[in-house]
């Protein structure tokens, strides 16, 4: 089965996993809108990635990180934070690609991040995935990392929910 996680928004990756094995990471796809070149996501680029990097779509599931408004936010970032998180949800929907949510609690748990700093997600991604440490380099690859644990949350809990 082939997982792709996803940590939402215009900061965000996706990392798409195959039997537990880090096949591809990107930065959430954006470009430019408007007079004040502010980012959107751009849909018809995640399309792409998701077409060309999954070589069979029915044996495919995404699993996005579930989100909500935090006090402080202005409303016009959440405008666009749910806009995105809309669009990679309809992105899904129209290539017919199961798609689960799990809440940053749940698996940030399971790896034991819980009131840990932002950076040690991508700690955590490089102590069980050595090989990647040059592509989470960066703190700003931290969102690369929640996208690989995202989806190694999920193959962890279904594989131990549903053995086969």
């Amino acid at each position: 089965m082939i997982i792709i996680g996803i940590d939402p928004g215009l900061n965000g990756a996706i990392a798409i996993l195959e039997r537990k094995k880090v096949n591809c990471l990107f930065d959430m796809p954006v470009m430019a809108e408007g007079k004040k070149n502010k980012r959107q996501l751009n849909s018809a680029q995640l399309v792409h990635i998701l077409k060309n990097n999954i070589k069979n779509l029915e044996n495919s599931v995404v699993v996005v990180e579930q989100v909500n408004a935090m006090p402080g936010q202005g409303v016009t970032s959440m405008f666009n934070f749910g806009q995105t998180f809309g669009a990679i949800k309809g992105v899904c929907a129209a290539l017919g690609l199961p798609i689960y949510f799990v809440r940053p609690s749940k698996w940030k748990k399971h790896f034991e991040l819980i009131n840990s700093s932002k950076d040690a997600s991508r700690t955590k991604a490089i102590q069980i995935y050595p090989g990647l440490s040059n592509q989470l380099s960066k703190k700003k690859d931290v969102n690369k990392s929640d996208a690989i644990l995202i989806a190694l949350y999920y193959e962890e809990t279904q594989n131990s929910q549903n053995p086969k």
